[in-house]
């Protein structure tokens, strides 16, 4: 039997994921090159290998084990339908695929293009949302590329497109009607790989990393002094992850309090945090969070 020789994980070469990616893998502490022109970068500090690829080929090479996981849009994983493991989404690489017309069009909804065609680069995805709105007689037209001009060549009436902040479709003067599936960047796996007891310890190690890193960007890091009489409201404030920590000071009728504190209601709980009483409120960023 061959000796384990670690991990191979897929990342797009260029495009839409790759600056999010490195950016999450050298936040976990992968030490590893990233130039354009290597292809495969092995790392120095953990037993995985980087296979740069176009992000096309990345489902269909987890799939076939060419690589034991890998790092794709779940727009890819849902057009391709590989045999592979969604193991986590990461939170970057937003981006949705759109039913989207000519905004001069009639066309409100899929109802409306019953016997129209559609011009796009997810045929299956495409097919299949006609399907859920039980649309049969829609002509599916694939492109590879170009797809938002199709229309106002005369080839489609509409397209179902990848965007991500809508402009290259305003630049081809179309607006969007429904949304066919949202999308992120996630990480996959080949079924076998899981099955190797120590390939799958590894993956848990990327996996432990990972979620530290999205959970500590989740959360602020919040000190403050409060008078000792405070700490009942500053505890129905302050919930933290269980409960806050107090640090009694050298007075005895104040203590320091310190606790994180959710980063979509941050500002609402420091003023909250205010007015019961707490002061010289500091706050740090968390760069990662074990739970």
């Amino acid at each position: 039997m061959a000796a384990y020789e670690g991990l191979r994980l897929a990342v797009q070469r260029q495009g839409r994921l790759t600056e999010g990616t490195l950016a999450l893998l050298h936040a976990i502490g992968l030490a590893f090159e990233s130039y354009n022109q290597r292809l495969f970068s092995p790392c120095r500090n953990f037993p995985l290998a980087l296979l740069y690829a176009r992000d096309d080929d990345i489902p269909e090479y987890v799939a076939a084990g060419t690589v034991d996981a890998g790092i794709v849009g779940q727009n890819l994983i849902h057009e391709e339908s590989p045999h592979v493991a969604e193991l986590l989404p990461l939170g970057y690489g937003y981006c949705t695929l759109v039913l989207a017309v000519p905004k001069e069009s009639r066309v409100q909804g899929p109802c409306d293009l019953a016997g129209g065609r559609v011009a796009t680069s997810y045929p299956r995805s495409a097919r299949a949302y006609f399907a859920r709105h039980g649309i049969g007689d829609v002509e599916v037209i694939t492109l590879s590329g170009s797809v938002e001009v199709a229309p106002s060549l005369g080839l489609a009436d509409a397209i179902v497109e990848i965007t991500a902040t809508g402009s290259t479709l305003l630049l081809n003067d179309l607006r969007p009607v429904d949304t066919v599936l949202e999308s992120q960047a996630t990480l996959v796996a080949n079924h076998a790989a899981l099955a190797v007891p120590a390939k799958r310890a590894d993956l848990d190690r990327l996996l432990m990393r990972i979620k530290a890193v999205r959970t500590g960007r989740r959360y602020k890091y919040v000190m403050m002094n409060a008078p000792r009489k405070a700490l009942p409201r500053i505890r129905e404030i302050l919930p933290g992850l269980k409960e806050p920590t107090v640090v009694p000071l050298a007075d005895p009728d104040w203590v320091a309090v310190h606790a994180a504190v959710r980063e979509e209601t941050f500002w609402e709980v420091i003023e909250a945090l205010h007015r019961a009483g707490a002061s010289e409120i500091l706050v740090a960023p968390i760069e990662k969070l074990v739970k």
